[in-house]
């Protein structure tokens, strides 16, 4: 007879989903969040043994940021994780850098030097696998007016024609631009 180990044979307080209900977010462990958004394990392991097992595989001091550099391929070859589960992970990983470029710009940003670009564009570029030209453009005051993609090249270079940059600068009615790639 075979055993099947479930989220049921777990004593409640240590359950993901009712520890987040009763405690917060904040207590759970990146296993815990992550076997959260896997939703189920496999017939010999739990949801949080599985995305233990995952996280592993990254670096030993708890940084999550190589499941950003995983694609769906790679992690559908972890045991126990499928296509939905891989599906979903990525989901996240996206979500998670969308919220933290949308907090950085839904603050009126205003560039003083080159430490503001970085702050502003090193969470979206980090994790590019091709090289990506961007402009931003500035009003007189040094606000962001928008940034653009202007090129995405290869690994290691970006063909850029002048007059793509300096159309969307007129376009705009820029009085500043910053080049950045």
């Amino acid at each position: 007879m075979e055993y099947r180990l479930r989220m049921k044979d777990i004593p409640i307080n240590e359950r993901p989903y009712e520890k987040l209900e009763k405690y917060g977010s904040e207590i759970l462990s990146n296993a815990e969040l992550l076997a959260i958004i896997i939703r189920t394990g496999s017939t010999n392991e739990t949801s949080v043994a599985l995305a233990q097992r995952l996280l592993s595989l990254g670096a030993n001091d708890g940084n999550l940021v190589f499941l950003h550099d995983l694609s769906v391929e790679e992690l559908r070859k972890v045991k126990g994780i499928g296509k939905v589960k891989a599906i979903q992970i990525k989901a996240v990983m996206e979500l998670s850098k969308r919220v933290s470029t949308s907090l950085i710009m839904s603050t009126r940003v205003i560039i003083k030097s080159p430490v503001d670009v970085s702050t502003l564009l090193m969470e979206e570029m980090r994790h590019l696998k091709k090289e990506v030209f961007k402009i931003i453009l500035l009003n007189t005051k040094n606000h962001i007016i928008k940034y653009i993609n202007v090129s995405v090249g290869s690994l290691n270079a970006s063909i850029v024609h002048p007059r793509e940059v300096f159309s969307e600068a007129v376009k705009a009615g820029c009085s500043g631009m910053l080049l950045a790639h």
